[in-house]
Parts: C-alpha cells; sequence; structure tokens
C-alpha cells in the first residue's frame, strides 16, 4: 500500500504535539523580566523538545522519502513510535515545572530513548519491506549514530538520579548529532534520482 496516509497522519500528530507543548507554557502576570525569571526551566525544557520533535519530524520526512510502500507492520511501527513521541509533552511539562528535578528529568530520558528505540524498529520495519538492497538500507548501514544516541539516553537516564543537568547535557549532545537530516539518505536518494 502506498505511504501518503501514514506520511499525513505521522506530520499531523507531530503538529499537534508541538501544539500541546506551546499551550502549556504559562504567561507570566508581571510584565517585567524579572516575572520571566521562573519559567527559565519551563522556556528551556520546551525549546529542547522542541528540538526533539523537529528532529523526529524531518528524520522521518527522509526515511519515508527513501520508501516507496508501507504494510501493517509498518503501520504499527508507526504508531510505536508516535506513541512516545505523544508523552513528550507530558515529561517537558514535568521536567520545566519541577526545575529539573532527577525523576522528572531521568523520565524525560526514558520517553526519549523509547522513541529512538521506537524509530529504529521504524526503520528495521522498512528496510525489510523493501529489502537490503534498497536505497534506504544502503543509507542506514549498521546505524552507529542511532545506536550511539541510544547509549548516551541510557548513561543520562543513569546519571539523571545524581546529576540532573550532566543527564540534560547528555541529552542536548543527541539533538546536536541529530540536528542535521541525515545525510546518508540524502545522498543515497540524489544518487538514485541521477541513475533514473
Amino acid at each position: 500500500m502506498g505511504k501518503g496516509r501514514l506520511e499525513a497522519f505521522s506530520d499531523g500528530v507531530l503538529a499537534i504535539i508541538i501544539t500541546i507543548m506551546v499551550l502549556e507554557l504559562r504567561t507570566p502576570h508581571e510584565a517585567t523580566l524579572a516575572a520571566l525569571q521562573p519559567l527559565v526551566p519551563v522556556l528551556l525544557s520546551y525549546a529542547l523538545s522542541y528540538v526533539f520533535v523537529g528532529i523526529y519530524w524531518n528524520n522521518h520526512h527522509h526515511l519515508l522519502a527513501a520508501s516507496r510502500h508501507v504494510d501493517g507492520k509498518i503501520l504499527w511501527a508507526n504508531l510505536h513510535l508516535l506513541f512516545w513521541l505523544s508523552l513528550v509533552p507530558f515529561t517537558t511539562r514535568w521536567m520545566g515545572e519541577s526545575r529539573f528535578a532527577p525523576l522528572p528529568v531521568a523520565t524525560y530520558g526514558v520517553v526519549l530513548l523509547l522513541a529512538a528505540l521506537a524509530y529504529s524498529l521504524l526503520t528495521r520495519c522498512l528496510i525489510a519491506r523493501h529489502g537490503d538492497d534498497s536505497t534506504l538500507a544502503a543509507a542506514i548501514g549498521v546505524d552507529r549514530k542511532g545506536w550511539f544516541s541510544i547509549m548516551l539516553y541510557v548513561a543520562g537516564i543513569a546519571v539523571a538520579f545524581f546529576y540532573p543537568r550532566i543527564a540534560g547535557a547528555l541529552y542536548c549532545i543527541v539533538a546536536l548529532i541529530w540536528l542535521t537530516p541525515d545525510p546518508r539518505i540524502e545522498r543515497r536518494l540524489r544518487a538514485s534520482e541521477k541513475t533514473e
């Protein structure tokens, strides 16, 4: 079956996730810079989560651009990814409002870890559908970037209970790693366009 509905549904869910996150931000009652100071942790956690959701949207787009068809397994794998991403607004707010307390920071990391594992599962399902000789399989390869990110999430979760700010820094490193769209897929797509 075609991938159009999967792309449209995923785009809609990700747009709703970002909308929920921004609606969770509360404006201060006073019109002073001092009134913004207590909101700094909330704004920082929002900014980080916005970047993460944007990264997933961007890389999800590239993943599907390298795919031609979907099947039932892919639909369920995609829903699995969207489930974990749908928890990002909750953990974002909890982390920000708790001023980066250990348990909320660790929980935020768990959600990011499970989203990363779900994205990896979606990737594997797409590769299985398209074959080991597909453009997507060639682009992904061993996926060192993905596995390194998962290791950083696990380290961040463990560290969060003792040093939540270091855990936050590890999560930021993962975001920086993925900030640019996956060049492996873009290179393969350009190469396949030239040969067609």
